[in-house]
């Protein structure tokens, strides 16, 4: 009886996330068939999984041909996926595009690289083969930010300020698709993210501001498209924060994934800053 479980695939880029993802299937009683992406996926993955194998970032024909050896018909995709290894001259020829990454490339994506676009086609795209995107929150709903202080620490009188202030900023950005973080003090923007990521943002906004006591805010679209690409904080990003000199955290509650909640605000605690979700 145990063979016959439904089976809900995993396509896993790199961090903490898959890990998470592959333990919430498997609790939930499913099988969990995986997809790592060649040079990206954490090596304790596969151990997680009833099914594994391994294909190159840009080889979406192989996706589709282990999907349906596995018997796949739902999956999520969690995970980075690092530029610079996709760029490593020793895996040109291990991740150079096949002809389906090709043509999706050509006939929807070349005029427009933005990563709703990018995902809608691809989710498309695997779609044509039975094999549908699902929310990368369905089986871990437990690790999103909830609504209140979720930490020992509240935020003080200025800082409680400053997200109030701030938020109706973010929400701007958000909306304008710029990006998902903002720094700010004393009712001054610091810095807003952009490519570089939450964690180089960071390190700016200390580098900026050197007061102690600044504010991270970090949210989603209200329409963000939850079948990738969900804003993240890990316990790593709380010890980038503390060591830049923020101490409070603002998150959109059911929009952020905390990457092992219960380590995240144990590590939030230990270094007395604030996490709230609004």
């Amino acid at each position: 009886m145990s063979e016959r479980r439904e089976v809900v695939g995993l396509i896993a880029g790199q961090g903490l996330l898959p890990l998470l993802v592959a333990e919430g299937i498997r609790q939930s009683g499913k099988r969990v068939a995986c997809i790592g992406l060649r040079g990206q996926f954490d090596p304790a993955l596969p151990a997680l999984c009833d099914e594994f194998a391994e294909a190159g970032i840009l080889r979406l024909g192989r996706w589709v041909k282990i999907a349906r050896r596995f018997g796949i018909r739902e999956a999520v995709m969690v995970g980075r996926v690092s530029k610079a290894k996709m760029h490593d001259p020793w895996r040109i020829f291990q991740d150079v595009p096949d002809l389906r990454a090709l043509l999706l490339w050509y006939r929807q994506l070349r005029h427009d690289h933005r990563t709703p676009t990018l995902l809608t086609a691809l989710a498309d795209n695997l779609a044509q083969d039975g094999v549908t995107l699902i929310e990368s929150t369905r089986y871990i709903t437990e690790h999103l930010a909830h609504a209140g202080v979720m930490t020992k620490t509240h935020p003080d009188a200025l800082q409680s300020s400053d997200i109030a202030f701030a938020m109706p900023l973010l929400e701007e950005l958000l909306r304008l698709g710029i990006g998902q973080s903002i720094s700010v003090r004393e009712k001054d923007t610091i810095a807003v993210e952009a490519l570089e990521g939450t964690d180089r943002m960071i390190a700016r906004s200390g580098e900026l501001c050197k007061a102690k006591g600044w504010t991270l805010l970090k949210s989603a679209r209200d329409d963000h498209d939850r079948r990738a690409d969900v804003p993240t904080i890990g316990a790593r990003t709380i010890e980038n924060l503390h060591a830049a000199g923020g101490r409070a955290l603002a998150v959109g509650a059911g929009k952020v994934i905390l990457l092992d909640k219960p380590a995240v605000i144990a590590a939030a605690d230990r270094l007395s800053i604030a996490i709230v979700g609004i």
